[in-house]
Formats: structure tokens, sequence, C-alpha cells
């Protein structure tokens, strides 16, 4: 169950400095994909083995000062009602602010645990000047500076101290999908059209932190476990139809399943925000299906649904192997045909290759086509190849010049893989390393 913790606080006191240095130094490791476009406010880190998500909720401040005020109020609605730990952020440079009380007055009130993060904190000078801010109320300030990263290693240890206990037991072992897309695509009425009048068929499963539910479903031959963010069931106030609250909104989610149902609007087509949420399902290695919802309102002729197919599989490019299905949720068009795609993309992420099979078939083709010359003429000889025992597929391909390898090559053979064992809908990581 992924932990979250938020980044709040009013603009240019060092949110995104300290997000970037929680986050960087592992998406080096972790990301090395090219053509994903890297969503900048939300990544993946870990503290002494714990990982958890953050979320700087600054990046997304648009406007003059008077918007201001408004945004971080619904920046902090946001971070009280989905993360497990608040960091607010405050600057000693500029000192106690009348904006920084209205945001301390709000977080005071709610019940989610918030440390208190005096940034800029690079000399002595300022440590003594960070202690104005106690007049905010909380028990401990922790002073840092985001650019050196002085004093970040004692806030973390407390940080993940905080995360709430999970119980693992509750959940019954059993594929886990979710429903996510840009508000009004249809998601709540494909979750209604699944579960909807057969709650004899559904029980909910508390999830492991109040605000996940599994339900489970268990009918027409499958058995699975549907993620029900309580963002799906009901809108906040403050946040109705903002882009920004929708991605985050989904990441809940997506960290919480195997399969990824994103649905998307007919009518609208395959916008730059859902590319957004299919870019975190990649990032996650979560397997994804495509459903397009409204296909019933779609005027067609014979090649409609291939072109529309299409110019879906050159947006999410390079990862293309991906199913798509064209439903009405509303006419439970098709909708038995998604549940089926979704449990063979689920078989198809604990896809298991043996070591034999996967050299006997991709080492002649490595040999057929070897990677391009490195620098000075070296030559790249790739020896063996073996998969990860990972929830997702990964595959380890071992050679004697592993930082050479080009980014073109490596899709040259995850296009292999793929063409040889079936890996449609889920994500494939690839590394090199030295034998």
């Amino acid at each position: 169950m992924g932990n979250i913790v938020a980044i709040v606080g009013r603009p240019n006191v060092g949110k995104s400095t300290f997000f970037n240095r929680l986050v960087e130094s592992r998406q080096a490791i972790v990301e090395p994909t090219s053509g994903v476009t890297r969503d900048r406010h939300y990544g993946k880190t870990d503290w002494n083995g714990i990982e958890f998500s953050v979320i700087d909720t600054g990046g997304y401040v648009v406007g003059s000062d008077d918007v201001f005020e408004e945004e971080i109020r619904k920046q902090v609605a946001f971070a009280i009602n989905e993360a497990d730990v608040i960091i607010f952020m405050v600057d000693v440079k500029e000192g106690l602010t009348g904006m920084d009380e209205d945001v301390a007055n709000i977080l005071r009130k709610s019940e989610k645990k918030v440390f208190l993060v005096v940034n800029k904190v690079d000399n002595n000078k300022r440590l003594i000047d960070a202690n104005e801010f106690y007049q905010l109320g909380f028990d401990k300030i922790y002073c840092i500076s985001s650019i050196n990263g002085s004093g970040t290693g004692d806030l973390l240890d407390e940080v993940v101290k905080k995360f709430p206990e999970t119980e693992k037991e509750e959940i019954p072992d059993l594929p886990k999908y979710a429903v996510i897309g840009r508000p009004n695509v249809g998601k709540s009425s494909l979750i209604n059209a699944l579960i909807g009048d057969e709650r004899n068929i559904v029980t909910p499963v508390a999830g492991t932190t109040r605000d996940s539910i599994y339900t489970r479903y268990n009918s027409f031959g499958f058995d699975f476990m549907l993620v029900d963010t309580a963002g799906l069931r009901k809108k906040g106030k403050v946040y109705e139809n903002i882009e920004f609250y929708s991605v985050m909104r989904s990441i809940r989610a997506i960290e919480n399943s195997d399969v990824c149902f994103l649905l998307i609007d007919a009518k609208d087509g395959f916008e730059g925000q859902d590319l957004n949420i299919f870019h975190l399902v990649e990032k996650n290695r979560k397997g994804v299906v495509i459903v397009v919802n409204k296909w019933d309102l779609i005027e067609k002729t014979s090649n409609t649904h291939i072109e529309f197919e299409n110019k879906i599989r050159e947006k999410v490019a390079p990862f293309k192997d991906v199913p798509i299905v064209f439903t009405s949720v509303i006419n439970k068009q098709r909708i038995f045909k998604a549940l089926e795609i979704a449990h063979q993309v689920y078989k198809n992420r604990s896809n298991r290759i043996t070591t034999s099979k996967l050299n006997d078939i991709l080492l002649p083709i490595i040999e057929a086509t070897p990677p391009p010359a490195a620098s000075r003429g070296r030559y790249i000889k790739i020896k063996y190849i073996t998969q990860l025992p990972t929830p997702f597929p990964a595959f380890v391909f071992f050679c004697n010049l592993p930082q050479d390898v080009k980014d073109s090559y490596k899709r040259f053979l995850e296009n292999k893989i793929r063409e040889n064992f079936d890996f449609t809908g889920a994500p494939i990581q690839i590394y090199f390393r030295k034998k």
C-alpha cells in the first residue's frame, strides 16, 4: 500500500528543490526510459528501505497573488485528504508571513501528522532565526537546507515512523483492478455497471488505509478485487474538475492495483491528460487496458475504430503493445470483454520465461542485429539474458559495456521480447549489467 507524503507551503519556499532532492537521486536509477514525460510533481523514493510517494503540491499554482491564496488552500485541503504525512515548508530568509499562518491554522485543525520544516537554514544565525516559527503552534520544527541536504536525513527518519501500520492479511490474494481516468469519463458508471445492482456478489473489504477500499467481485467466472478509491465515489468540494487533483487521485488507485482500466471519452479522443495518467501507470509498472467509453455516440465508418486505435498508439509510443477496447458503459456494451482482456493482461504481467528459452530465442536475434559499436570502436557483446523475479516483467542483459547500450537498441530488444512472448498490456523493464 503506497504511503504518500505531500509537501505544502506558499510559493518559493523551496518545495520543488526538496522534492527533487528526494526523488532525483532515485529517478536516475529507477527511470532509465527515455520518452517518458516525467511528471515533475510526483515521484517515488525510499528511506531506510521504506518506499513512499512524494507529491509537490506547489508545482501547480498559477496566477496572481490573490489567486495564490485560493490555490494554496486547495492544495492544503488536497494534502489533508490524500496524504499520510504532510510536510509544511516555510522559509527562514523570508521569515513568518500571514500566508504561513493561514496554512498553519488549517493544518492544525486536521487529524494528519504534520512536520513543520524550516528551509534555507544553512548557518548558525539562521538556526536562531528559525525559532520564530514556533509561533505557528507546532511542537517541533525541523531545520533543513534543501539545496545542500543538511537536516533532511533526520527529518525523513521521523517521517517514515509516522506511516500508518498496514495490515496485510485482510486482502485476499486476487488480481487487483483499478478504474482510472480524467473526471467525467464514466469511471463511476463503469464501477456501477460492474458491481451495480449485484450487491449480493460483491463484498466490500476494508482496505489497509481508510481511504482505499477493495470491493470483491465474484461472478460470471471472474474473481478479483476492484480498487475503489474514495476519490471515485465522492468528489471533494474543494477540487471539482481540477485536472491536477484527478491525476493525484489516480496515483493511489494505480499504486494499489495490478492492472488499470484507463477510461477515455470517445468524443474527446486521447488527450494530454490521458497520456499523463498512462505514463503514471507505466512508471509504476502496472498492467493497462485502454477503455474507450461512449463509443455509441460516435459516427462510424468501417475503419473508424482502427483509425482511432492508431492515433492512441502513436501517442503512447514507445509502449504501444496495449489492448484497446471500445465500450458503451451506459449500454453495458463490451464491459465483460474489457474484463477478459484485463485478466489476460494480469497473466501477461506475471509471465515467466525460462532462461534457456530466452537465450535460445534472443541470442540469435542479437547476433543477427548486434548493438551499434560503442565509442572508440569498442564492440558491445551481449552474452546472456535472464528474467528477474520481480512482480512485473524485467530482464537483465549481461554484457561487457552496459553503459554504452543506446536507448534505441533497448527498444529494439523490448520489441523482440514482445514479438516472441506475450506481454501485451504490461510494461517491460530492461537492465544491462556487467557479467
